[in-house]
């Protein structure tokens, strides 16, 4: 692990990293258990990989813990799901505050039960003020919803005559998501083997990289994140240009 660091440029880590944490329940049943369990182990994946980014100096990590479709899961599923991240927050913030990181949470929050939103909202309080990785959690998150939201927000204030409609650009559309107080990511990893963003951050991962592993997310640990950097790092990122007109910028000169 020690060897894939190493060849880590520190100078050139994304500043966002988003994570779809999928695997949990498939990592269960190949171990012969419920779902539940799966969950379970995944909490250990987060603490290794938050701390993980922690110590590269990643600014930024959301971490997709839980979408509004997966409302439609078994009761018995989403209820356990709903008192791990409230025992998970319980047990963690601590640590969390200690290492300087400050959380965040989006989603339709309203969706939780008032205990979750409780525990939430002390957790975001206790960490206000820390400077260092900062952590979003996605919960009854979804990529539609947060667009949705954005625009019935933006159609509010111009029916109010607070803003006019030629005036909406990209600076007014971000500044009524959800994500607006954070950078785009860079990197979004997926494990468990699907290749697909499962509508999160649809608008947010216009320029990202995508990188996809079988590894199961219970599986997942640092020295996994180090390999989706490594390969984040040795790619050329043009946002739309040419290879050559990207070495001009850089001084490098012509790429083939």
């Amino acid at each position: 692990m020690s060897a894939l660091v190493e060849k880590i440029d520190k100078s050139h880590l994304p500043k966002h990293i988003a994570i779809i944490m999928d695997g949990n329940g498939r990592w269960a049943k190949e171990q012969g258990e419920d779902r539940l369990f799966g969950h379970f182990h995944g909490v250990e994946s987060v603490r290794d990989i938050v701390e993980g980014c922690a110590e590269l100096g990643v600014g930024y990590l959301t971490l997709y813990a839980f979408s509004t479709e997966n409302w439609d899961r078994p009761k018995a599923e989403v209820i356990g799901l709903m008192e791990l991240l409230v025992s998970t927050i319980r047990k963690e913030v601590e640590t969390l505050h200690k290492n300087n990181i400050k959380l965040h949470v989006i989603g339709d929050l309203g969706m939780l039960p008032d205990y979750a939103q409780q525990e939430l909202d002390e957790a975001r309080e206790f960490t206000k003020d820390n400077t260092g990785l900062q952590l979003v959690m996605a919960l009854s998150y979804s990529g539609r919803w947060e667009l949705l939201h954005a625009v019935r927000k933006i159609a509010e204030e111009v029916k109010a005559g607070n803003l006019q409609p030629e005036a909406i650009d990209q600076d007014v559309f971000r500044s009524h998501l959800s994500t607006r107080d954070f950078p785009d990511p860079e990197l979004m990893i997926r494990t468990s083997g699907e290749f697909r963003i499962s509508n999160f951050l649809l608008y947010q991962l216009a320029y990202a990289e995508l990188y996809f592993t079988d590894v199961r997310w219970p599986d997942f640990r640092k020295e996994n994140l180090y390999t989706a950097i490594l390969d984040y790092q040795s790619r050329e990122r043009r946002f739309g240009k040419t290879g050559d007109q990207m070495a001009d910028e850089k001084g490098t000169g012509p790429v083939n």
